[in-house]
């Protein structure tokens, strides 16, 4: 049976994230977090379970997101937390975890990243690389950074995926100008 729910951080999951995406900060505390346990279909078909730390402003849209998507039979290859891979973004990316929560600064930069804030999602970040300039992220996501092929786990505006985060309200960084961000969705 499919599973969509979204409750306060458990002690467990507040031991496994302190001190690897999440320390203590003036932006977002642990109260203001949720964790969602959702169902998804990886890329063989099977159904599988995930977890994904958000914001409670978004966690509702969320779980309205990933149940749609369940129920279309999108494929995502995994969805894990953040934490499983220390934290690190490049690995989360080069293993193609979609994921949400990473209290971090965009790649580069000192600006915290949507994610810090639990109000963004990466889906399928491998074949949806972040490109800005001649930079690939990740890298071993080169060979999906030319939009004009096709190919599967492809995200673009046709894509079912894109079409229900934005009916949600949510923004897409393949819409940005000066950079793309194929895998990434927000919400301000």
């Amino acid at each position: 049976m499919p599973i969509f729910t979204a409750s306060p951080l458990s002690a467990e999951t507040i031991a496994h994230i302190s001190g690897i995406t999440y320390t203590d900060n003036p932006h977002i505390s642990l109260d203001q977090l949720r964790q969602l346990s959702v169902s998804y279909c990886d890329f063989d078909g099977r159904e599988q379970l995930g977890m994904l730390i958000c914001s409670g402003a978004v966690a509702g849209d969320l779980l309205s997101i990933f149940e749609e998507l369940f129920r279309e039979g999108y494929r995502i290859e995994k969805i894990r937390l953040a934490d499983e891979y220390g934290g690190n973004d490049d690995l989360i990316m080069a293993d193609n975890c979609s994921s949400c929560f990473n209290y971090r600064c965009v790649a580069g930069t000192e600006k915290l990243s949507m994610h810090a804030l639990g109000r963004a999602v990466d889906i399928n970040p491998l074949y949806n690389p972040y490109i800005v300039g001649d930079r690939i992220l990740p890298p071993n996501g080169a060979a999906y950074a030319d939009r004009s092929k096709a190919f599967p786990h492809k995200i673009d505006e046709n894509d079912i995926c894109c079409k229900l985060f934005k009916k949600h309200g949510w923004k897409w960084g393949g819409d940005w100008k000066s950079s793309k961000d194929y895998q990434h969705f927000y919400r301000d």
